[in-house]
C-alpha cells in the first residue's frame, strides 16, 4: 500500500527503497503484536482458549509446570495477523511471490487453527488426527511449490538442486521430483517448529534468528550484483520477500514480549505451523533448502529427537517386548529439563545454538 503511494507522490519516494520498507514492516509488526497482545490474552481467556498440556498424563504431575494449565493458547492468531497486515502495508501485492507467501501463511495458520480448536473446544490433547493434518500440509505445500515453479522468474531454477559449499547446481531433477522435495522441506519445517514450541520463548526466539537469516538470503537473491558475486540464483522480485520475512521477525519479537517466561500466552499450532511453513517456503524460493538444515539446526535437532525416540521405542518393543528410549524425553528440550536444566537455561542455550547455526548457514555463502 505504501509502496503504491510512493509511485504517485514524490514526497514519499523513500517508500520505494526495499531496505526501508523491510525495516518498516518489522517495526510495524512488532508494535502491532506488542500493543494488541494484552487484548488478545484477555479475549483468549474469555473464550477459554486453553489447550491441555502436551505432557499431561504422560509424566507425573510434579514434573510439569501446572501453572501453565491456565495459560491461553492460539496466540499465533496475533502473529499471523501482524505478519499479514504488515506485509500488505509495506509490500507490493502486484508481486506474485508476495501473494503466494501470504496465502501459504494463511492456509497453514488455518490448519493450525483447526487443530488448536479441537484441543481447546474438546479437550483433545492431540487435536485433529496426524494423517489428516499431514495430508492437508502436504496438499498445501505441493500447491504452493508448484505455483512457484510456474513463475517466469523462478522457472529456470525450479528444477535445480543446490547444496551448501557448491557454486552451481549439483543436479537438475524432474519437476515432479523437485516439487516433492520442496513439499517435504515446507512440511518438515512446519512440523519441526511445531515440535520446538514446548517452552516459553523457545520456538519464538529461534524463529526470529532463522527468519532474519533468510531475509538476508532473500535480499541477496533479489539483487543481481550480489547474486552474481556470490554465485547464488538471481530471482527477480525475490527482494520483496524480505518485507514478508522482516514482518515475521517483527511479529515474533513482539510475541516474545508476551511469550517469554512466564508466558502470558502460547502461539499454538496456529502460529508454529504457519511460521515453519513460511521459513520453508523462503528456503525453497532462494534454493537454500539444504542450508535450512544448518540455519534451523535447533528445529532439526528437536524433530530428529522425536523421530529417533519414536522409531527406537517401536523397534525395541517389537524385539524385546518392551519399549526403550534413547532420550529421557522427547522433544530434546524436555530431555535436558529432566537432566536438571531450568526452563530459562534450556531456552537461552538453545538460542545461542540457533545463533551459531545461523552464522554457519551464512558462512556457506562465501565458503564455496
Amino acid at each position: 500500500m505504501l509502496y503504491y503511494l510512493s509511485q504517485h507522490f514524490d514526497s514519499l519516494h523513500i517508500f520505494k527503497y526495499l531496505t526501508f520498507r523491510s525495516a518498516g514492516a518489522a517495526f510495524f509488526a512488532f508494535l502491532f503484536v506488542v500493543l494488541l497482545g494484552p487484548l488478545t490474552v484477555r479475549l483468549l481467556k474469555k473464550f477459554s482458549a486453553v489447550a491441555p498440556l502436551r505432557l499431561k498424563g504422560l509424566v507425573p504431575d510434579h514434573e510439569i509446570d501446572l501453572s501453565k494449565e491456565k495459560t491461553p493458547s492460539m496466540g499465533g492468531i496475533l502473529i499471523v495477523l501482524g505478519i499479514f497486515v504488515s506485509t500488505i502495508l509495506w509490500a507490493p501485492l502486484s508481486n506474485p511471490l508476495v501473494l503466494i507467501f501470504l496465502i501459504t501463511l494463511i492456509v497453514y495458520a488455518a490448519i493450525g487453527f483447526v487443530d488448536d480448536y479441537q484441543k481447546v473446544a474438546h479437550g483433545n490433547r492431540d487435536g485433529i488426527s496426524e494423517k489428516m493434518k499431514l495430508g492437508l500440509q502436504v496438499f498445501a505445500a505441493a500447491g504452493a511449490t508448484y505455483y512457484l515453479s510456474t513463475l517466469p522468474q523462478f522457472a529456470e531454477h525450479s528444477q535445480n538442486m543446490m547444496v551448501p559449499f557448491y557454486k552451481t547446481a549439483v543436479a537438475t531433477l524432474p519437476l515432479w521430483v523437485m516439487i516433492s522435495f520442496s513439499s517435504v522441506v515446507v512440511v518438515g519445517a512446519s512440523n519441526a517448529v511445531n515440535l520446538t514450541d514446548g517452552l516459553d520463548g523457545l520456538a519464538t526466539g529461534c524463529m526470529i534468528i532463522a527468519a532474519a537469516t533468510f531475509v538476508i538470503f532473500a535480499y541477496l537473491c533479489g539483487n543481481f550484483n550480489y547474486a552474481n558475486y556470490l554465485s547464488i540464483p538471481y530471482i527477480e522480485g525475490c527482494g520483496e520477500v524480505c518485507v514478508f520475512g522482516a514482518a515475521i521477525v517483527g511479529a515474533c519479537l513482539g510475541f516474545l514480549w508476551h511469550n517469554c517466561h512466564p508466558a502470558s500466552m502460547f502461539m499454538g499450532d496456529t502460529g508454529s505451523l504457519s511460521l515453519g511453513a513460511s521459513i520453508g517456503m523462503i528456503a525453497v524460493l532462494v534454493k537454500q533448502e539444504w542450508t535450512l538444515v544448518i540455519v534451523g539446526g535447533v528445529f532439526v535437532w528437536e524433530a530428529s529427537s522425536v523421530l529417533i525416540q519414536r522409531f527406537y521405542f517401536k523397534y525395541t518393543r517389537k524385539k524385546y517386548g518392551e519399549g526403550r528410549r534413547v532420550f529421557l524425553m522427547a522433544p530434546i528440550h524436555h530431555h535436558y529439563q529432566k537432566k536438571g536444566w531450568k526452563e530459562t537455561q534450556v531456552v537461552l542455550r538453545f538460542w545461542i545454538i540457533a545463533l551459531l547455526c545461523a552464522g554457519a548457514g551464512l558462512a556457506t555463502l562465501k565458503i564455496r
